[in-house]
């Protein structure tokens, strides 16, 4: 299809209505030229089809469908070929159903755990997210559906989220807010990017020039179709402008009408309006030349599928005297509503109406398994009776194993949490049962951090995340053995609300959210402060052991401009095949500006027999060292030595060795009279040209002094390190007030001209 000569052929009308919704799920037609519209559907993690009349936020049914786990869950698998392979199982039911693009994945970081849509974010660490958006991305576009990859960008919170800015300086959006979308579409090139509701800095995302040209179009190489977000256009005409190629939903023609009349005015480019129309048709053809409706859609085989990558997601918090996995002779309590009706997935829009929802209760069918429901999620209660129910079946069970989380009015799009605390009717739940068992497992769904204050009273703690309707036949799986867990967190668990970076700001005041916690977002944070935690980033236990040694670095010194392969050896210790995953790294060692401690920089999951060991590897390069340099607008190392840790969390890194990087880049020299000699000596270009400079200065300053007048100056109490103290934070033009001479100015001018290099 020649989509230029095709929008070449519109009228200005046409081409304006080409840029909104048809309806709440299809872009417009243009009968005259036998233009066809398209359907696109809420996702991620499955299909929410809903027709015509339907609603953004989940009120209406939707076809049936399957919900896989959702990103909370599957990014602790840490696992890029099993989420590429669910993307594939989503992109051919996209076929089957005529959907030419699934709106997801959602790659916005985990800033603060109170996010209500926090469960369909992946992780608090950026290259985390773009490593499992971009494998989803490629699954599910190898069936020729198009994703939407979304919220772009800062949209780490449902609070006024429609009208809240969020304040960051561009280092701290560089680093943490972007990276996830960058890989994603430099790698994955997903069909449509769908920007967010918020502002970021003052200015609207779906009309921000910055964000959706310069940014994403001119650094990334972005050419597919920019989307808003549903309802997240303020000023249209400003966002074509900007960049924003198609309005979703329907505008009701007003919308359409105002581009019309912006054109005509000479308000607005049509060049602009014809490259928007090129875009939307650009993946609305690439769909329909490659529709293939006969697909099937077995979704009997998708659950199944389901179930196994829920199994892979779970993460063993605990397990104390090894109570896990369960002997499936002895007589175990489930105990818990979750554990017949569990919660599997955060409401909104990405809710998926379930074909088939399997609980650990009737996944335990033919164990030997009692039940009570212990609590009621409707009533958020649990009264004397049902306690006193769920501490009897307690006593009478070798093991107790309580199912509980977060209700879905708990967690959902729209809106945040205030605290993060479970149900307290759970946590009585759980304590009561933990005091009439010792062998007590708690088995959690939710989809972001909870505070645990029973966690020093349990044995053991399974977190299973929103993990998809087959989430009961996994946890079962899990808890008697037949899977060895495997995840690891992707968000740090801390110990309790106050503890996280954001704390004191999020949500903000009005409608600004200052992002002041910087770069030190999650783990980024409770390494620097080295507080503890719960639970660290990447924490996760298994049945069996694993021994990490090694590791090997391919040199010792490099430039910004090389790859630096490492290597290292890991080996399963026990005596149960299992499988884990290899994280490695980074760290500046001495940094000019404020750096985390380490940061992730790769992973690798491994599946070993016991006794089996393998060697994994590593290229890192030169972004693995960078930090974002406000000055230069870029992405800079700084010459020095860098740690390389290993290990099997942020917490747990056996393996350490360092490298030095030679930056090939050169910053900008400037200097002033207010310059301190501190700085300008430790310029080794600049060094040089101070000695002179220096020698005069410290005269001034006595250093010229005879034996007897250093005697004087101990009994004065003025120490060597406190003058050469004083010189370094003096300005120059500290220097030259001291020395008094008429021609001050022009030595100043002449110093300052051989520092930046113009003499």
């Amino acid at each position: 299809m020649d989509i230029k000569a095709l929008v070449s052929r519109m009228t200005l009308e046409e081409k304006a209505g080409l840029l909104s919704g048809d309806d709440f799920w299809h872009t417009k037609a243009v009968e005259r030229l036998g233009v066809p519209r398209a359907m696109v559907s809420d996702g991620p993690h499955g299909l929410r089809k809903q027709d015509e009349t339907a609603d953004h936020l989940g009120i209406n049914d939707s076809i049936k469908a399957v919900c896989f786990p959702t990103a909370c869950a599957t990014a602790a698998s840490f696992d890029t070929d099993m989420i590429r392979e669910m993307g594939e199982a989503i992109g051919d039911s996209c076929q089957h159903e005529r959907l030419s693009v699934v709106l997801g994945p959602a790659v916005n970081i985990k800033r603060s755990p109170l996010c209500g849509r926090n469960f369909e974010y992946f992780s608090e660490d950026p290259y985390l997210a773009g490593r499992m958006a971009t494998e989803i991305i490629r699954g599910i576009q190898s069936r020729n559906a198009g994703t939407s990859i979304k919220h772009f960008a800062m949209n780490s919170q449902e609070h006024r989220r429609m009208s809240s800015s969020s304040d960051a300086d561009e280092r701290t959006i560089r680093e943490i807010y972007f990276p996830a979308f960058e890989m994603a579409v430099k790698e994955a090139r997903p069909w449509t990017v769908m920007c967010s509701y918020n502002k970021i800095n003052g200015v609207y995302a779906s009309e921000n020039p910055w964000l959706l040209t310069d940014v994403l179009r001119k650094e990334w190489g972005f050419d597919g179709c920019v989307m808003s977000d549903w309802g997240a256009v303020s000023d249209r005409v400003a966002g074509v402008a900007a960049g924003l190629d198609l309005e979703m939903p329907a505008s009701g023609g007003v919308n359409d009408r105002k581009i019309v009349e912006a054109v005509r005015a000479g308000k607005l480019d049509e060049k602009l309006v014809d490259q928007a129309c090129e875009r939307v048709l650009g993946f609305v053809y690439r769909y329909l030349e490659n529709a293939k409706p006969e697909t099937p859609w077995d979704r009997e085989a998708q659950h199944a599928q389901a179930a196994r990558i829920a199994a892979e997601c779970m993460v063993l918090l605990k397990n104390e005297g090894d109570i896990l996995p369960l002997d499936k002779a002895d007589d175990i309590a489930f105990i818990g509503e979750f554990a017949k009706k569990p919660r599997f997935q955060g409401g909104g829009s990405s809710h998926i109406n379930s074909f088939r929802i399997t609980g650990a209760l009737e996944a335990a069918e033919g164990l030997k398994v009692t039940y009570t429901p212990g609590y009621s999620v409707a009533k958020d209660d649990a009264p004397a009776e049902m306690i006193a129910e769920a501490v009897a079946a307690a006593k009478k069970a070798k093991v107790a194993v309580v199912f509980a989380g977060l209700p879905d009015s708990y967690e959902s799009e729209g809106y945040d949490r205030s605290h993060m605390r479970m149900p307290d009717c759970q946590n009585r739940v759980i304590e009561a049962v933990a005091e009439a068992n010792p062998n007590t497992v708690v088995v959690l769904h939710n989809g972001a951090p909870v505070e645990m204050p029973w966690i020093g009273r349990v044995k053991a703690v399974l977190e299973a995340y929103l993990a998809g309707q087959a989430v009961g036949e996994a946890a079962v799986r899990v808890l008697f053995g037949d899977v060895n867990p495997c995840g690891k967190l992707p968000e740090t668990f801390p110990l309790k609300l106050e503890d996280n970076p954001s704390w004191l700001y999020y949500g903000g005041e009005g409608d600004v959210a200052e992002y002041r916690e910087g770069v030190f977002v999650g783990y980024r944070y409770y390494d620097k402060k080295k507080m503890d935690v719960l639970f660290p980033f990447g924490h996760g236990l298994s049945y069996t052991t694993f021994e990490y040694s090694g590791l090997k670095l391919s040199a010792d010194r490099i430039k910004d401009t090389d790859s630096l392969t490492v290597t290292a050896t890991v080996k399963n210790t026990g005596s149960r095949a299992g499988k884990t995953v290899v994280q490695l790294y980074v760290g500046d060692v001495e940094s000019t500006v404020l750096r985390p401690v380490r940061e992730l920089k790769g992973f690798v999951k491994v599946d070993l027999q016991p006794g089996e060991s393998r060697e994994v590897s590593f290229i890192l390069d030169k972004r693995s060292f960078a930090y974002w340099n406000r000055e230069i607008h870029d992405w800079h190392v700084e010459t020095g030595a860098f740690t390389v840790e290993v290990g099997a969390s942020s917490r747990d890194l056996p393996l350490k060795a360092k490298v030095t990087v030679e930056s090939t880049v050169e910053l900008p020299r400037h200097y002033t009279q207010d310059s301190i000699f501190m700085d300008v000596m430790a310029d080794p270009k600049a060094a040089p040209v101070m000695k002179e400079f220096m020698k005069k200065t410290m005269e001034i300053f006595g250093h010229e002094e005879t034996e007897q007048d250093r005697k004087e100056a101990a009994k004065e109490a003025i120490s060597e390190d406190m003058t050469l103290a004083m010189m370094r934070y003096m300005p120059l033009r500290g220097a030259m007030s001291f020395g008094g001479g008429a021609d001050s100015s022009k030595t100043m001018e002449e110093l300052l001209k051989k520092l930046n290099g113009e003499a």
